[in-house]
């Protein structure tokens, strides 16, 4: 019998990280926005834009970007949260075209809460990543949580203090996002992101 050749066709995937374009829009958006929950700068035309455009269009591009290459955590996540900011856009815009009333302290206190409520389970997920990464997520659910508590009981000090941990937590994105583009830029390790290290075979065997 006639062995036939067999030809294999390898696909090579050589579209870029969208991880940068998509930490980069949240991190800038949140620490603006933060600035003002801190009560440093008033909420304006600058929020709004960078909401719409940088921490909404720009994170659902990179969430798409993000389906294409396989990977569902990063199209749930930075699809999701660029439809956070169009929402949060949306809620502030509506009484000012008339297209709805003024919404009340305890329905942004649920809406923050089932976005904080949300982030916990993504932030589960970012434990098989990187240590950056984590801290992102966690502080995020940690700013959702304190922001919805702040208008859940009226203190405005929880809302400042969120606010402060808020420019943290875009900070931090800002980092993850600066560290992906210059480790791959230079080949090298140039900002750490500390990542998960992988259990060995002979390691899982033994806790088992």
């Amino acid at each position: 019998m006639t062995d036939h050749p067999v030809n294999r066709t390898v696909m090579i995937d050589r579209t870029a990280n969208p991880a940068p374009l998509g930490l980069m829009g949240f991190g800038l958006t949140t620490i603006l926005l933060n600035l003002h929950n801190a009560g440093i700068i008033a909420l304006g035309g600058a929020i709004f834009a960078m909401g719409i455009f940088y921490g909404g269009l720009a994170q659902i591009v990179a969430g798409l970007m993000e389906w294409r290459k396989g990977n569902t955590f990063g199209a749930t996540a930075f699809t999701s949260y660029g439809f956070f900011w169009l929402t949060l856009v949306a809620i502030w815009l509506f009484p000012v075209l008339g297209l709805a009333g003024v919404e009340t302290k305890q329905t942004m206190a649920f809406y923050l809460a089932l976005w904080g409520v949300f982030t916990a389970y993504m932030f589960v997920g970012t434990l098989r990543t990187n240590r950056g990464l984590q801290f992102v997520f966690l502080t995020l659910a940690l700013l959702f949580f304190g922001l919805a508590a702040g208008d859940a009981t009226g203190l405005a000090s929880l809302t400042v203090a969120s606010g402060y941990l808020g420019i943290i937590c875009g900070a931090s994105a800002v980092y993850v996002a600066m560290a992906e583009v210059l480790n791959e830029t230079y080949g090298r390790m140039v900002l750490p992101l500390w990542p998960v290290a992988a259990k060995s075979k002979t390691a899982t065997a033994a806790a088992e």
